[in-house]
């Protein structure tokens, strides 16, 4: 009974779903946020290559992460540049 009344009490949260900016292509709607990780993506493979150049990516402490938090910044200056 809890897990019915907690389900319910969650309904009127799932209302914003419907206003999440989307994206038309190949016959689809995606989600605006999946188009700026696929541009992102080959973004940060670029600029670790220049890192890696520049001789800067070995006194990277933690590499993942950081190269995880620069894709996700990437990410979210594309939503805001291009969705906002």
């Amino acid at each position: 009974m809890r897990v019915l009344l907690a389900g319910l009490a969650a309904l009127p949260l799932l209302g914003g779903c419907s206003l999440a900016p989307s994206v038309y292509m190949a016959g689809s709607y995606f989600p605006a946020w999946l188009v700026c990780v696929l541009g992102a993506v080959p973004l940060t493979l670029l600029i670790r290559w220049g890192l890696i150049r520049a001789g800067v990516d070995d006194a990277l402490p933690m590499r993942l992460p950081v190269y995880a938090c620069l894709t996700l910044a990437l990410t979210f200056a594309a939503l805001l540049l291009f969705f906002d």
